[in-house]
């Protein structure tokens, strides 16, 4: 593995396991957002085959294992930021909608509209996948139609991201409408 540093950038290489023709290199660099807070960004990348991958770390989280919870009531909610571990778990009870960790979880670094917009494409994904005469259909309709209203800030709805590792947290716009719950503790924030 060889080692190279571009400005504040650190380049890695080795055989790609893909292909294993082509080198992957691995540009790790730190990125400071207009906030304060610090990512590391991690890309990985062969030359020959094309294969790619980018991973988003934050280095300024939330090491608190427990459950965040944050009323979503109008559009300036909607710019809360998001960061979920790959240990975390997403949902929104009042449409029924969950991501579940799992082995090939990713890190996620988003606000609550680019949440609402991933659950809009899964939900159309699986809408396109049914029969014309599921009896199903309508369900899915009404929430992708409330998934719409939401992403417009006329539908009000509890977000709640639960990471029993810490590690995932959310930043809200208004701390009123924000509660964290340690492990056997509650606490407001």
């Amino acid at each position: 593995m060889s080692s190279e540093k571009r400005n504040s950038e650190i380049i890695y290489s080795f055989k790609c396991p893909s292909c294993e023709i082509g080198t992957i290199d691995i540009i790790k660099s730190i990125y400071d957002l207009p906030d304060g807070d610090k990512m590391l960004i991690l890309k990985f990348e062969c030359g020959n085959c094309n294969f790619h991958k980018n991973d988003i770390i934050p280095l300024t989280t939330n090491m608190d294992p427990g459950i965040m919870t944050l009323k979503v009531t109008n559009e300036e909610d909607l710019r809360s930021k998001i960061y979920r571990s790959p240990l975390g778990k997403l949902e929104i009870p009042e449409l029924e909608l969950k991501v579940e960790p799992g082995p090939r979880a990713d890190f996620y670094y988003t606000n609550v509209e680019g949440i609402l917009y991933r659950f809009e494409s899964a939900v159309s994904i699986y809408r396109r996948s049914l029969e014309n005469n599921d009896p199903e259909l309508d369900e899915i309709d009404d929430i992708l139609n409330n998934l719409k209203k939401a992403l417009e800030g006329n539908y009000k709805f509890t977000l709640i991201l639960t990471d029993p590792q810490g590690g995932s947290y959310i930043i809200p716009q208004n701390k009123s409408k924000y509660k964290f719950e340690k492990l056997g503790t509650e606490k407001s924030e």
